[in-house]
Order: C-alpha cells, then sequence, then structure tokens
C-alpha cells in the first residue's frame, strides 16, 4: 500500500470518527499516528515494523511539543481568561445592555440589540459558542416574555453568536494563523470590517422579518434606564475592544500583549467595580484552564495529523490534480465554498479546519491568492457552518439554554438569515479589498 492510499484511507477513517462523536483531537491524533506508522512500516515495500516505531514516535512528539512551545499560542489561554473573566465581572453584556435602550421602541429594536450583544461579546470573547451560550441565557427569556415570535428570538442569538468567529479576537483566526504561518494580528483586524457587515446584514434582516409581520416582535414600552446612563455603562467593553484592536492596528501592542494588557484591565475593573472577588476570579481562571487545554489537545492532534498529510504527499497531489484542470478563479472557489458548506453540516468548525488547510492552503498560494483574505473566506464559511443543519452547533446551543424552543422552530428562523450571510460571503469574494484594507494600512 503507498504513501498517498494510506493518506485517503486515513482521511475517510477521521470523517467517520468525527461522525461518530468521537473527540476530534483523540480521532486526529489515533488516525495520524496509527497512519505515519504504516507510511513508515511499508516504504521499503515490505513490512517493517520495527523501523517505524522511532521515526513515528519523533514525528508525535516533535510536532505536539513544537506547536505547545510556539509563541502565538500562548495568547489562547490569554483571550480565552479575558471572556471568562469578562463575563463574570458583568462587561460581556453590557453592549447588549445599552443597545436594549436604545433600540427598545423600535420594531424589533430588542431582537436588534440581542445581535449587537453577540457582536459586543465577540469583541471580547472570540468564542461563538460561548456568545450563542451567554447571551441566550439574556435575550431569549425576554424577547419572549415581550412576546416575540420564538422563531425570531431564538434564530437572532443563534447568528449572531457566529460573529465571535470573524470579530476579533477569534480563536478560529488565531489557529489559522498558526497553521498557515500567517500574521494573526493582521487576521484580527481584517475580520473587522467582514464582521460589521455580517451584524448589519442581520439587523436588515430582522427589520425586513418584523416589516413583513408586525406581530412577530411586538414594540416595548422606552421605560428604563436613559440612552446616557446606559451608553456610559458600556464604556468597559468599549474600552476592551478599542485597546485590542488600537493596540494592534497602531503596532502598540502584539496581538499576545493585548490580551494580557486587556485580561489586566478587566480584573482591575471588576474589583474597582465590586463585581469581582478572589473566589469568582478562581473560578473562571479554572473555566479558563479546562478550554484552553481542550484547544491546546485539538491543536496538537492537527499539528500531528497537518505533518502526516504533507508525508502522504496527498496535498500534492490534489494541487497537481487542480493545476492539470485549469481551474479559473470562479470555478475555484465554488469548490472551495461548497466544499465548507457541505462539512459545515456535519462537523465542527475546528474539526474543518484542520482537515482542510493541509489541502487548501498550498492550493490558494499556488494561485497566488492572499492568505490573509482566505483566512477571511475560510472563518466566515465555518460561521455559516454554526447555523446550518442538521449540526448547527450554535442552534443546539441556544436551545439547550432557553428549553422550550425546538430545534426545528429556530432552524426555520436561522433560514431567513442565510441568504445574507452568502450575499456577505460572494462580496468578500469578489471584492477582497473589504479584508484586506485595514490590514494592509498598517
Amino acid at each position: 500500500m503507498d504513501a498517498m492510499t494510506i493518506g485517503l484511507v486515513a482521511m475517510a477513517l477521521v470523517l467517520l470518527l468525527l461522525a461518530l462523536r468521537v473527540p476530534i483531537a483523540f480521532a486526529l491524533a489515533a488516525v495520524a499516528s496509527g497512519g505515519t506508522f504504516l507510511v513508515y512500516a511499508t516504504r521499503t515495500g515490505d513490512w517493517t515494523p520495527e523501523r517505524a516505531l522511532n521515526p513515528t514516535t519523533s514525528v508525535v512528539f516533535s510536532n505536539f511539543f513544537d506547536l505547545v512551545h510556539s509563541y502565538d499560542l500562548s495568547m489562547v489561554p490569554l483571550f480565552v481568561a479575558l471572556g471568562n473573566i469578562a463575563f463574570y465581572a458583568g462587561i460581556t453584556t453590557r453592549i447588549y445592555d445599552a443597545a436594549a435602550v436604545w433600540l427598545r421602541g423600535l420594531p424589533g429594536g430588542v431582537a436588534m440589540a440581542s445581535v449587537m450583544g453577540c457582536g459586543g461579546f465577540s469583541a471580547i470573547s472570540g468564542s461563538s459558542i460561548a456568545c450563542a451560550s451567554t447571551m441566550g441565557r439574556i435575550c431569549v427569556p425576554e424577547m419572549l416574555r415581550m412576546g416575540y415570535d420564538p422563531k425570531l428570538a431564538t434564530s437572532s442569538v443563534a447568528v449572531g453568536g457566529t460573529l465571535g468567529s470573524l470579530i476579533p479576537p477569534s480563536v478560529l483566526f488565531i489557529l489559522y494563523g498558526i497553521f498557515t504561518e500567517t500574521s494573526i494580528a493582521q487576521l484580527f483586524l481584517a475580520g473587522i470590517l467582514p464582521g460589521l457587515l455580517s451584524l448589519a446584514g442581520m439587523i436588515l434582516v430582522i427589520a425586513w422579518w418584523v416589516a413583513r409581520d408586525p406581530a412577530a416582535a411586538p414594540r416595548a414600552s422606552g421605560e428604563g434606564a436613559s440612552r446616557s446612563q446606559a451608553a456610559l455603562a458600556a464604556w468597559p467593553a468599549v474600552l476592551l475592544f478599542a485597546v485590542i484592536v488600537g493596540g494592534i492596528y497602531g503596532g502598540f501592542f502584539t496581538a499576545t500583549e493585548a490580551a494580557a494588557v486587556c485580561v489586566v484591565l478587566t480584573i482591575a475593573i471588576g474589583f474597582a467595580e465590586r463585581r469581582l472577588s478572589l473566589e469568582v476570579l478562581w473560578r473562571a481562571v479554572r473555566e479558563s484552564l479546562v478550554q484552553t487545554a481542550s484547544i491546546f489537545l485539538i491543536a496538537g492532534a492537527a499539528k500531528i495529523f497537518v505533518s502526516f498529510v504533507a508525508l502522504t504527499g496527498i496535498a500534492g497531489g490534489v494541487v497537481g490534480w487542480v493545476a492539470d484542470a485549469q481551474l479559473s478563479f470562479g470555478v475555484l472557489m465554488l469548490v472551495i465554498v461548497v466544499i465548507y458548506l457541505v462539512l459545515g453540516m456535519f462537523l465542527d468548525p475546528i474539526g474543518i479546519m484542520v482537515l482542510t488547510l493541509p489541502f487548501m492552503v498550498p492550493l490558494v498560494e499556488g494561485y497566488g491568492l492572499n492568505l490573509i483574505w482566505f483566512g477571511v473566506i475560510v472563518v466566515k464559511l465555518l460561521e455559516i457552518g454554526l447555523i446550518t443543519p442538521p449540526v448547527g452547533l450554535n442552534v443546539f446551543v441556544v436551545s439547550n439554554v432557553t428549553k422550550g424552543v425546538g430545534i426545528d422552530k429556530i432552524f426555520a428562523g436561522v433560514s431567513r438569515f442565510l441568504f445574507v450571510d452568502l450575499l456577505v460571503l460572494v462580496l468578500l469574494i469578489l471584492f477582497p479589498v473589504i479584508s484586506i484594507i485595514i490590514p494592509g494600512s498598517m
């Protein structure tokens, strides 16, 4: 059995294990390690397992060691901790609180505020799943109490939660930058305009939905905190976002340094406002450690898998096949989009990324395309995958935290947002300047 055949069988096996819900880190590491052993054991044409043990262990342990000791990966625990500490300090939801006060009197105003709140949460936490979970607990019950259509209430939060993938900081951008060796700071900046464009599209969908069906979003009274008080209360969230984006763009901080500075600021603000205590802070740190360990295991297993793919030569074979087919740019992008959308129906975003990047990156480089721009396209496609059936993770998260609203109703509501998401994707493909104008002006 030649190396490429082993690689193709391994790819099929990984997909099967992921479909069976085997944890992605274990699936990737086990298949990649076993596949690497088989490649070395059959390299001479005979079955020589005694010659395969040393090179296999060397490949597995050196790749995992190199990744864990990567400087860029150090920003993962910092941004994870930032999101958790900011949540316990009551900072992550203040954009929603302010937007709810400003927009409450508009048709669908609370749903629009939920989407904006998701954008604000994303600008601190960097996690789509955490965003959907937290905002689902806060926003959906309030909208249901006000008489909102359950489809609108739940789908607006499920869709808004996907903004955590694009608006910096983003864990997906960090992993993409590590595996493609591109600037994570530039990736963060490249996601700003696409993220804002996606947010604007979601708000337009809500406005269109309510205009067609006014009963879906009864108007609320304008009573409550004053607009000025609500806006002032959101200052910590605005400050943290300004430090991350302004510091990186201005060259004052690297992405890792910006994360560290924001963690210190968040802790100081939390204690100053008496929303944090040592016990609560330790709880946030414990949660951050668990989440970070999970991400590190996945990233380490993915690094081993990428090395295995390179060893089999599959990536080079795919690039050669595409070169022989002489696909145009339009056809190439259509194929890429279809692949990601189909995988997004069944797999989680990180799994899709680590499975596809070993093949996509050489392909994109062969066409002379910008890897920063391509990173935005990939993350946008992964964002869409979070809300597409049958395994839209954000939909299941919102359903679990709200209770009482069926999955089918949430997917029915989400379907109204998908057209705008695809439209934004087309704009990002046709006009790369949307993604690269900010990082290009650094």
